[in-house]
């Protein structure tokens, strides 16, 4: 992979990190990779060890697991908050990838957690499906 390509990229996914609420498509981020959405998705893939579309899912569930552990909100509202667009496509993804249900995820005591900073507790409760992006190189 050309290290232009691996620039692009990572332009691609930081606009994941940054606009995960909003409506983000493979032609849109190919868009922003300045690829086709054929090649970006295979070279995502490679560089990052995940689908574009599983990262966008991942970043969307890590912060859906925020808004529940506030409690503020219901599962309804984090679901639209983080961008999807579908209750039952977002709680799929998310008991999938948490291995509980948002509801319960919402329901149980997050207070043991609550005097670690956010940057360590990032790293630790990062969902990951089957354990794919964890074995995959970082960038």
């Amino acid at each position: 992979m050309m290290p232009e390509d691996l620039v692009r990229l990572r332009r691609a996914r930081d606009t994941m990190d940054r606009d995960y609420a909003e409506p983000l498509d493979v032609p849109a981020l190919a868009a922003v990779a300045l690829m086709s959405p054929g090649h970006f998705s295979r070279s995502f893939r490679a560089a990052f060890g995940e689908t574009p579309y599983s990262y966008l899912m991942t970043r969307r569930v890590e912060r859906a697991k925020a808004l529940l552990r506030r409690g503020d909100l219901s599962v309804t509202e984090v679901c639209f908050a983080v961008g999807c667009t579908s209750l039952g496509s977002f709680s799929s993804r998310f008991t999938e990838l948490v291995g509980e249900t948002p509801s319960a995820y919402r329901a149980r005591d997050h207070s043991a957690g609550a005097a670690v900073p956010p940057c360590v507790a990032k790293l630790y409760t990062r969902p990951v499906r089957n354990g794919e992006a964890r074995t995959a190189p970082r960038a």
